[in-house]
């Protein structure tokens, strides 16, 4: 037998603690290359390939497809060749990847989207036995641990070193966890001068700290020998948790369905909450005649540089959104709760809320206000395609700036936005509908539509919130008028 390497969920976005496995791409017996995906992850915000940091044959998959794996996990084990692994150590430098970057072209014309993740180009060293855990590791060793036995029961001890790519240190927990996993033999061997961390979840460690329990006086009750909430509860002499007084569920009626929550709707449901009870919302209502703006989107359509273009409704309430946010800039802010600053943006990166067969999810076009109309016109198309294929990448759903929800395609007149986290607006964008419209002192059949701005009213107070959608509206009823802006 060669060189063991086993790979471990790395954390492929913003501070991400878990994935599902969506399905492998690869099976037991199968040759690798560098940058090959290996499985299809389902985060908190997109669904990302992983691909391979290392070339050999896969020995082993340690979960299946629908499990839920936490940040450092070992998830797949391959034999990259080389001497055995048992032997003199010899081997450590050939169980490298080839040099390379996550990001390049993979086989089958496909591309990595594991942003700044990949296989180091320096020379490999094994880490000391006696490394201790980095201070800000953020991950108990039980906290990676799965508790599913692995399918190869004889797989070596193996970490990887995170990279550095563009100024940012990746898979900063997935190494933690390994050192932590590491480590723990040698400080089993130091007994006499440390003792081992117990194991727990970073949970139950915070119930710990604040029931005044000592976990390290504690025999964890869990697989593993891993303390468990009742375990300090138990210790403390609290009484029993919420969920444990809560009563049976009543019996399941017929045709009723459970769904779990996790993957992007955990997510979403989490920062819904979270922005409605943290950003005190307010939001203004606009009905708004868009005969001229319908009428120009027929003309638009008609020219050459827009073949092949979708022009839709929802690029002229974007082109407007923009003009008017470069004349009332404070509207594309963020309030910095830790620094009690307002923080006024350089950029619009527009949101563009899409829903997915998992569920809601905002990706964004990059400083949408440099681009041209045929230019936003093609990067909006693109990102709801992909978005409602589920193969956006992380760095396309974080970052922005304000949002624009389209409520108007599943036939809807408006709606009150909850904002986006980290924004100060959201724009609701209804359905148009021919309505009767008073028209040069006239009532006449008129295109008609509602807009819906929901913003931070610690940022924006009552008049700017109002300007700003008056603006809008006005861009929608009359297109011509941003030639004044």
């Amino acid at each position: 037998m060669g060189t063991l390497k086993q790979f471990r969920l790395p954390d492929v976005g913003e501070g991400l603690t878990e994935g599902e496995i969506l399905q492998w791409l690869v099976a037991v017996g199968d040759t690798v290359t560098v940058n090959q995906p290996l499985c299809e992850v389902e985060t908190a915000k997109a669904a990302v390939e992983l691909p391979s940091p290392y070339a050999g044959t896969v020995t082993a998959l340690l979960h299946e497809a629908g499990d839920t794996v936490d940040v450092g996990t070992p998830i797949i084990t391959i034999d990259v060749g080389g001497p055995d692994a048992a032997g003199d150590g010899a081997g450590d430098g050939a169980a490298e990847p080839a040099a390379g970057l996550i990001g390049g072209a993979a086989p089958g014309g496909r591309t990595a989207v594991l942003v700044g993740y990949g296989p180091r180009t320096t020379e490999a060293r094994r880490r000391p036995r006696r490394a201790a855990v980095p201070a800000d590791a953020g991950h108990s060793p039980a906290a990676g641990v799965s508790q599913r036995p692995p399918l190869l029961a004889t797989a070596p001890d193996v970490t990887t070193k995170p990279v550095r790519h563009g100024g940012l240190e990746v898979g900063r927990q997935a190494e933690a966890h390994a050192a932590s996993v590491e480590a723990a033999p040698s400080r089993a061997a130091e007994a006499g001068r440390r003792r081992p961390r117990p194991l727990a979840k970073p949970p139950v460690r915070k119930l710990a700290k604040d029931l005044g329990v000592d976990l390290t006086a504690l025999t964890g009750s869990g697989d593993g020998g891993v303390i468990t909430r009742a375990d300090v509860q138990q210790a403390a002499g609290a009484p029993a948790s919420v969920t444990e007084l809560r009563p049976a569920p009543a019996a399941a009626t017929a045709g009723e369905q459970r769904i779990p929550v996790k993957g992007v709707r955990k997510h979403t449901a989490a920062a819904m909450v979270a922005s409605a009870f943290t950003a005190p919302h307010v939001t203004e209502f606009l009905t708004v005649d868009v005969t001229r703006m319908v009428k120009l989107r027929s003309r638009i359509a008609a020219r050459p540089e827009f073949a092949g273009v979708k022009v839709s409704p929802l690029l002229f309430v974007a082109k407007a959104l923009l003009l008017a946010a470069a004349r009332h800039p404070m509207v594309n802010s963020s309030w910095d709760e830790a620094a009690q600053e307002i923080v006024v943006h350089g950029q619009v990166n527009l949101g563009i809320a899409a829903a997915t067969p998992r569920g809601l999810v905002v990706p964004n076009v990059k400083d949408a206000g440099r681009l041209s109309l045929a230019e936003l016109a093609g990067a909006l198309a693109q990102l709801t395609e992909t978005a409602r294929a589920g193969r956006t990448a992380p760095e396309d759903m974080t970052g922005g700036t304000m949002t624009i929800t389209n409520v108007g395609v599943f036939g809807v007149d408006t709606g009150t936005p909850i904002l986006n986290p980290g924004e100060s607006a959201i724009l609701a964008f209804g359905a148009i509908r021919e309505m009767p419209w008073v028209h040069k002192g006239k009532v006449r059949p008129r295109q008609v539509t509602q807009l819906a701005l929901s913003f931070d009213h610690r940022i924006i107070d009552g008049e700017l919130g109002s300007r700003f959608l008056a603006d809008v509206g006005a861009l929608l009823a009359d297109p011509g008028t941003a030639l004044a802006f």
